[in-house]
Order: structure tokens, then sequence, then C-alpha cells
């Protein structure tokens, strides 16, 4: 076991584990740490606490300080000389004429260097931007260009839900999400209503993504026959997921068809879970057909 604390550089940015130095430091407070870019000043999200050795990767660096109020001072005022290295570097891609989009400029903590974030649909040649740069700000300057998912974390704004987008306010590191999953969840597959902000897929589909997945083991698909309790054999219309309803085509009297509604509990049907194993034969099949009629009831029913 190793003590650690976390600490956060970024609203909803990633957390990075420190050596607390024997210091007892509590979520909430500024600390001054060395990284990989220089000294920064970070926000603890973590407080002192043990964790597994396999959860860090060593070493460890050390917290320098907890912040004090000339830390704090400094910290603001290099927030305030990015938003004049914001309008000087606006300045400067103007005059250069490069296609690119400036969406954020950074200071390290020791000013030791600048760094800016922009988006562009190619590579962009900014060398003599950066000369530039450098002759102004007198440190070192690097432009780094992210994509359009990076460009909304930082600029924020509010989703279709109404609520501050997810990436923006909670969510440190973005999850792979598919198509698969609006298809799993029934949801339209018009790209302008399952797109965020940033054009690329919303990533919430990820959140209930297990639950559906696990509810939809217990639903037929559409288009599957399955037997209803009045014993009259239909195609299913449309499922419901998190009712576990389903709608079914029935025929009934003088060849009239009808949709119900039943419980899927009270269906049966092929599984998915048996339809897609590719390892059952024809035998053990047609031996679960009949223990269904054996038994009145088959394995191979949800």
């Amino acid at each position: 076991m190793t003590e650690v604390i976390g600490v956060r550089f970024r609203r909803a940015g990633k957390v990075y584990y420190f050596n607390p130095a024997g210091m007892n430091i509590k979520r909430g407070a500024n600390v001054i740490v060395e990284t990989a870019r220089g000294v920064e000043y970070g926000n603890v999200v973590v407080g002192t606490r043990s964790v597994d050795d396999d959860h860090i990767i060593q070493p460890l660096k050390p917290v320098i300080r907890v912040a004090t109020p000339e830390d704090d001072a400094r910290e603001a005022e290099n927030r305030n000389k990015e938003k004049e290295a914001f309008k000087i570097c606006l300045e400067k891609i103007h005059k250069f004429g490069l296609e690119m989009k400036l969406i954020d400029v950074e200071y390290t903590f020791d000013n030791n260097k600048v760094l800016f974030y922009f988006t562009a649909d190619g590579r962009v040649d900014f060398r003599e931007l950066v000369k530039s740069l450098a002759s102004v700000f007198r440190t070192r300057i690097e432009l780094r260009q992210i994509g359009v998912r990076d460009e909304t974390k930082i600029l924020g704004g509010i989703g279709v839900c109404g609520r501050v987008l997810c990436c923006n306010s909670f969510l440190s590191e973005f999850a792979p999400v598919s198509i698969k999953m609006a298809k799993e969840q029934n949801l339209s597959l018009n790209p302008t209503k399952i797109s965020g902000i940033c054009g690329r897929l919303m990533c919430c589909l990820k959140n209930e993504e297990e639950a559906y997945e696990e509810l939809n083991k217990n639903l037929p698909n559409v288009g599957d026959y399955v037997r209803t309790p009045d014993n009259l054999k239909g195609e299913v219309q449309s499922v419901s997921v998190l009712k576990q309803k389903v709608k079914v085509i029935v025929t009934v009297d003088n060849d009239e068809k009808e949709v119900r509604e039943y419980d899927v509990k009270d269906l049966k049907f092929r599984s998915k879970k048996r339809k897609e194993n590719s390892y059952v034969d024809d035998a053990e099949l047609k031996q679960l057909e009949m223990l269904e009629k054996k038994e009145g009831k088959s394995k191979l029913n949800e």
C-alpha cells in the first residue's frame, strides 16, 4: 500500500496521483506539485489515503507544498495573463493567415511554458507563429492540436438535456461510444438526435449501456415469433425495454389480426443467449423441445 493524494489541474480533468510527503492533505486544498510540464498548481480531489501499489505508477513525485496565499495570488495572475495571451495569439494567427481555431491558452505555474490549444481540419505549419509568440512572451511556447471532443470539453456548453455538458462538468476521460449502444437502447439512429454539440455520438449513451444490455437479454427481437399465454403464435411488433413488455401481432377468430401487449415473462420464445450460442446443435434443441412437452416448461424460454 502507498499513501497518495489525487490532484486535478483542470475542471473535470484527469486525476493524477502524487506522494503527499508525509502531510495529511485534505480534499479541497490546493497544492504545488512538479509534473512533466514543470511546476503546477492543482486542486486536491482525493485526500491523503492508501491505495494498492497495482493502481499507481511508480515513482510518484512528491508534493512540493500546500499552496500559500501568495501561490493563490500568482495563480489568479496567471489566469489573467492567459486572457491577454489569447488575444495576442489571435492577432498573430490572423496576421499569418493560418487556418486554425484557437481554443484555449494555459500558463504553467512557474511561467516556464505557455500552451496554446487549437483545432484545425488538417496539419498546420505554425513555425513562424511559434517564433513570433516566443519573441513576445520570452518563454517556451507549445502549440497543441486537439480534437472536437476536447474542444467542447474545454469550452463547455449546455446539452440537449438542458444540463451542463458531462465532459465539462464531471467526465474526466472520454469513453468509447458506438452506434451499437444507440441501437441497444432503441434510440433513433438519426445523427442529429444522438450526437452532442461536438458533432460526435453523445457520451451519455455509455451511461446506461450495461443496464440495457442486461434487460435486452430477456426480450425477443422485433420480427421474432413467440407463443402467448392464450396459446397463440404471434410476431413481435415492438418491445419496451424498461417496462419489459412486448407487443405481439396475433391472429384471432375469423383470421383477424390484433396487436396485444404482454409481459415478457408470460411469453415463450427462443432466448437470445441460446440463439447466439454456436455450440448448440440440433440434437440438443430437439432434446430441449421434448423436455418442454414433458414438463410444460422449456429451458429455451425466458
